[in-house]
């Protein structure tokens, strides 16, 4: 098997349960070789208190050229980017190194509605750096946003949003509706010309932590294993609706848990620790 590489640009979560926490232990899981760039370091205790602490532009620059002049990179994907700044470094970076198959996980609003970006980071994505963007990943907040939507609320307002979202220019759009209220987990990838519908049965579970950027992190390994958008989209969205559905509940709100689906391959079924 030839090695692929992954590259994560995103904050650090000292819980464990998202950002590039959770990208690298996606790379490991589906057999991609996985290296990180800090971009942030957020603090998030179990009743929801959050601390940001962000890294300087140069200290990321370094760690990027580090990791690619080093190991190389079949694909890469950016998590949070909390200042303008940051975004047009990336934006930089990536067209300056010719970095392969980027994913955009645009991590702007929180579950609780908490901002994890700037107002000119997020014009900053907009304007250049989803232009680079082999795919990007919005949950319905963030593609309302960077659709210049006021809500999101079915289907319909998805596929405009997806419409909208393309015309800034990343080849693929995947709009996840999890947080519609009612019917099956549905998301939408959109390539500008055929909107695919891709169902999977709703998950009912309250620890969903960290489940955007183990998707997201999904979709960069399978890019890197040289998977088409849809390819890669399709087993990105069946690993993580398995790593929803046997979640780690620890810490308020649990963690989704990315060794579930191979647990479910190997027929094994360990006992969550308890808190």
């Amino acid at each position: 098997m030839e090695l692929r590489r992954a590259l994560s640009v995103a904050g650090s979560n000292s819980r464990g349960g998202a950002g590039l926490q959770a990208d690298l232990k996606t790379f490991q899981e589906l057999d991609v070789y996985g290296m990180g760039v800090v971009t942030s370091i957020v603090t998030l205790h179990g009743d929801g208190r959050r601390g940001i602490h962000t890294g300087s532009p140069e200290t990321v620059e370094d760690q990027l050229d580090a990791a690619v002049s080093s190991i190389g990179v079949d694909s890469v994907k950016t998590g949070m980017l909390y200042s303008g700044e940051l975004v047009r470094l990336v934006a930089r970076k990536v067209k300056e190194l010719a970095l392969p198959n980027l994913v955009v996980d645009p991590v702007i609003i929180t579950k609780n509605g908490g901002r994890l970006m700037k107002p000119d980071a997020l014009d900053a994505m907009r304007e250049e750096l989803l232009p680079l963007a082999t795919v990007v990943t919005p949950n319905l907040p963030e593609a309302a946003a960077l659709a210049e939507m006021e809500s999101i609320r079915d289907v319909e307002g998805m596929m405009e949003a997806a419409r909208r979202i393309h015309q800034l220019g990343p080849g693929c759009v995947v709009v996840k509706g999890g947080r519609l209220p009612e019917g099956d987990a549905e998301d939408l990838l959109f390539d500008g010309r055929t909107v695919i519908r891709l169902r999977a049965k709703r998950v009912e579970a309250p620890h969903t932590n960290g489940a955007g950027c183990t998707f997201s992190a999904a979709v960069t390994a399978e890019l890197a294993k040289g998977k088409t958008a849809e390819e890669a989209v399709r087993r990105a969205k069946t690993f993580v609706t398995e790593a929803i559905r046997r979640a780690w509940p620890l810490g308020g709100q649990g963690s989704v848990n990315q060794a579930a689906p191979r647990w479910s391959r190997e027929g094994e079924s360990p006992e969550p620790p308890r808190h």
